[in-house]
């Protein structure tokens, strides 16, 4: 990649069907702002589609996986699966991803689930464009405890995956109270993980963060550190070395933009937070997010 990249989107989803009216005119403005992006699947389809992302454009990257929520059937989010069997009325989406839809739980509106063939996404992760293995990792907050034993089982696959590939894992892990998907995730890591990776918006706190650091884990944060100060004790506390900025589009925009759908080319918004909340220059603090991403990524 060119090094006249400034910035790195190191989690966004221009793949999902929220981008189809516009998907290359989103890609190409990032490109004209200096921002390289990392774009990552959800299930086969959408890793499929950011692996021919990555394979168009010079500043896009793939990553590919099975998130944990597709592990089973799951919320219908028009966002992501596009407006087929969605309800005419939708809710905004929460904080991490995956919105909560129309009828919830009880309307039946959902995604398929899907059996985690680690053959087939061997042979995509084998792509030279893939950087990554993911997102990956364990959601409680919409799941019972059915689906908890699963969640686990298709994680360490991802990680025994990311292991053979020697590429590291984009995590998504997120608690249903406290800690608890946090710690059973750096579980499974400590057991089978001969990789290191990224916690993808993370939203745990000081004490959780040390222990992913510690085990060699950076740490991304999106637009939310616009308009909460919940992980300002986190972002300051950490090397600003282990730190990547995101967007997780097109969710959770940041100010000043709130109530549009987010793009790649937000995440300067996510750089200007991080560098405030450390009380760094803007500059410095951009140009070591991009370091870090190619450390951990290798491109």
């Amino acid at each position: 990649m060119e090094r006249k990249m400034k910035y790195f989107d190191a989690h966004t989803h221009v793949n999902f069907a929220a981008y189809n009216e516009d998907r290359e005119a989103v890609i190409l403005r990032a490109k004209e702002a200096g921002v390289a992006m990392n774009v990552v699947g959800t299930q086969l389809d959408t890793s499929a589609s950011a692996v021919a992302l990555a394979d168009a454009y010079e500043h896009v990257y793939a990553t590919i996986g099975l998130h944990p929520i597709h592990t089973a059937k799951s919320y219908h989010d028009p966002e992501e699966l596009g407006p087929s069997f969605a309800p005419p009325s939708r809710k905004a989406s929460d904080g991490q991803g995956k919105a909560s839809e129309g009828k919830g739980r009880s309307g039946g509106f959902t995604s398929r689930g899907e059996t985690f063939d680690p053959n087939v996404y061997e042979e995509m992760g084998k792509h030279a464009r893939v950087i990554a293995i993911g997102e990956c990792g364990l959601d409680y907050y919409r799941c019972d405890e059915t689906t908890k034993g699963l969640q686990k089982k298709v994680f360490i696959e991802h990680i025994e995956l990311a292991n053979r590939l020697k590429k590291p894992l984009m995590l998504h892990v997120r608690p249903s109270d406290g800690r608890d998907a946090y710690d059973d995730a750096l579980g499974a890591l400590k057991a089978h993980a001969k990789v290191k990776g990224d916690v993808h918006f993370f939203a745990g706190n000081w004490e959780t963060a040390k222990k992913f650091l510690d085990f060699g884990f950076t740490l991304s944060f999106t637009g939310v550190l616009t308009f909460t100060h919940d992980y300002d004790e986190v972002v300051r506390n950490a090397p600003l070395d282990m730190l990547l900025s995101e967007t997780d589009a097109p969710y959770v925009t940041p100010v000043p933009h709130r109530g549009k759908r987010n793009k790649p080319i937000f995440v300067t918004e996510v750089v200007r937070a991080i560098a405030r909340i450390r009380g760094q220059d803007f500059d410095e603090v951009a140009f070591q997010l991009m370091e870090n991403a190619r450390r951990v990524f290798r491109f």
